[in-house]
């Protein structure tokens, strides 16, 4: 068996055609379809279901897909870390952007400092992104805040933050005070992300808790901009205590008081016996950087769920 040929397999799923895997591999169909017939010939099963239409896994094939994929990122790690004259490893780890707003920098800091010879790869985009990175194994490592059932995940709660009301200042509905609670937000003007986003998904949960419908104007999924749109005045945005340090003078921050709104962040990575030596050790320090950022008060919002170091 061989690594193009395992390259060749996931492409052609990928594709959902020999065609325009091909193209992309940049291989003659039938010089690809040769190497498919004796992959399939070595493992003594049918790989694939050819049709008029295309190419789709058989049973067989989409459990050999899990390991094809994992052989192949493995692969390319060791690739890295020959090119740069170690063996520690390439790490991938996935934040969402109000948690690396946070721990990003803290996580790279620790990082240098206990594994320099770990090669970190920190990718920022949505959770429910996050979450189809981790199973396409594109990524190692994730902090996400929701999780579907039947995923071969190794799953360790850190912390729960709470939520906070971020308002521009001349905003006719924005709460006064410290705090407030969610049944009294139910005219503010919202700026949110879209559904695929972890936050919009316990934000929902909550209100429909409260019997209120969010009165939501306008979807961001940029937390760049959708904080900018809060500061032009358009509409407030119900965000993490992480986001705090994106909150300006000239912004208010308001707690939202009702107990069961918040957001549990979690550690998710692909099953132990999956991981890396270079995963496990980066698995670690997020937790212990975590960790120590709430003890320090620099999470606001954040209390450490006991129990997360184990």
């Amino acid at each position: 068996m061989e690594l193009r040929q395992l390259r060749y397999f996931v492409k052609i799923v990928e594709h959902g055609s020999l065609g325009r895997a091909a193209l992309e591999l940049d291989v003659g169909v039938s010089a690809l379809s040769q190497q498919i017939s004796k992959l399939e010939n070595e493992l003594s099963t049918r790989l694939l279901n050819r049709t008029t239409t295309g190419v789709t896994p058989t049973s067989s094939g989409f459990a050999f897909l899990h390991h094809a994929q994992l052989t192949l990122r493995q692969a390319e790690n060791a690739i890295m870390a020959a090119h740069r004259g170690r063996m520690s490893g390439y790490v991938t780890v996935g934040l969402a952007p109000t948690t690396a707003t946070v721990l990003a920098l803290p996580l790279i800091n620790a990082m240098r400092e206990r594994y320099p010879d770990i090669q970190l790869h920190l990718v920022e985009m949505l959770s429910g992104h996050l979450a189809a990175q981790l199973n396409s194994r594109q990524i190692d490592l994730a902090i996400l805040f929701q999780l579907d059932g039947g995923k071969r995940w190794s799953v360790r709660p850190l912390l729960n933050e709470k939520l906070f009301v971020i308002a521009p200042p001349h905003l006719p509905q924005a709460p006064r005070g410290d705090s407030v609670q969610l049944v009294d937000l139910g005219e503010l003007p919202l700026v949110m992300p879209s559904a695929q986003h972890g936050l919009r998904s316990a934000l929902m949960s909550a209100f429909e808790r409260v019997g209120l419908v969010p009165n939501i104007i306008m979807e961001v999924d940029g937390l760049a901009v959708l904080m900018n749109a809060v500061r032009a005045g358009h509409a407030a945005t119900i965000q993490p205590g992480a986001a705090a340090a994106l909150v300006e003078s000239q912004l208010s921050l308001i707690r939202i008081a009702d107990p069961h709104v918040g957001r549990r962040n979690v550690l998710v990575t692909l099953a132990d016996d999956e991981l890396s030596s270079a995963v496990l050790a980066t698995r670690l320090v997020i937790t212990e950087v975590a960790r120590q950022l709430v003890i320090d008060q620099h999470w606001p919002g954040a209390t450490w769920i006991e129990g997360a170091t184990s």
